[in-house]
């Protein structure tokens, strides 16, 4: 079996909750991955939204270091 590269994994991480985002009239967007930092963009409702901190540590970072545990933050990018 072929390893997937990091950025499929964060991909994969990404799709697995984007269900759940979508159902709060949200989305979100992998902007970067550089130094095992990856970067995100939430859209939508999730943008203005005061829970969007904890959707992003408990959720969307939780996520991704499930499928990539070498992943040591996610920053949230705002326009």
């Amino acid at each position: 079996m072929a390893l997937l590269s990091l950025q499929t994994r964060v991909q994969n991480a990404l799709a697995e909750i984007r269900p759940y985002i979508l159902s709060d009239g949200g989305e979100i967007e992998l902007i970067n991955i550089q130094n095992n930092i990856v970067s995100v963009k939430l859209t939508g409702a999730c943008q203005s939204c005061p829970m969007s901190s904890f959707t992003l540590t408990m959720g969307i970072e939780t996520a991704i270091r499930e499928h990539a545990p070498e992943i040591t933050s996610v920053e949230l990018i705002s326009e």
